[in-house]
């Protein structure tokens, strides 16, 4: 086989923005040290590396674009977190993803006592990683990406509101109920 014939082709798309709107480079100082997070995000949405490295190369196209719309003084992670999440439910993947949460999932069936410590902590004592992969790839997306958001992207209260344009308590039902589910599903893995 000719080293031609093994070459990889990969497509970019190129996009024009006026010099005036990267207000001498700031979207660069805002975006690039995100890119990381913002692919593991994606990953743990999409659970497929291709998709993921779609999703955020359309994102920065996106927010690259839309640039001129951010108000500079506001939370820009929760901004093109808004983006990459608004982008990942209008996706194929997003779509058959966004199943609808039961209403009993919903309903605080039991006030469970506050504990030292979480599951999210005691799984990474473990360093169990398939095991949290797997509980996490078993919730529903609203608890998976508020969950995300909080314990992986280390985002605020406020932040994850801003993301998900929801209000701050959902987001601290939501976390709650998703602790719950996550506790129940890594019992499930473990059999217990």
């Amino acid at each position: 086989m000719s080293p031609v014939s093994r070459m990889i082709v990969r497509w970019f798309t190129l996009v024009c923005v006026p010099e005036e709107r990267l207000l001498s480079g700031s979207f660069e100082e805002l975006a690039m040290p995100l890119f990381d997070r913002l692919y593991n995000f994606a990953h743990w949405l999409t659970q497929d590396r291709q998709e993921a490295e779609d999703l955020v190369q359309e994102i920065y196209v996106k927010a690259l674009k839309g640039f001129s719309l951010f108000r500079p003084g506001t939370n820009f992670r929760a901004w093109i977190y808004q983006i990459l999440r608004n982008t990942f439910l209008t996706s194929r993947t997003g779509l058959k993803s966004t199943a609808t949460v039961p209403l009993d999932m919903e309903s605080d069936q039991e006030n469970l006592p506050a504990v030292s410590d979480t599951p999210e902590s005691i799984l990474l004592q473990r360093s169990d990683r398939q095991l949290v992969q797997e509980a996490l790839g078993r919730l529903p997306l609203p608890y998976r990406e508020v969950l995300l958001l909080c314990e992986f992207e280390e985002m605020s209260y406020q932040e994850i509101s801003a993301t998900l344009a929801i209000p701050i308590g959902t987001v601290m039902s939501r976390l709650s109920r998703a602790r719950r589910a996550l506790r129940q599903a890594v019992q499930e893995l473990q059999g217990n």
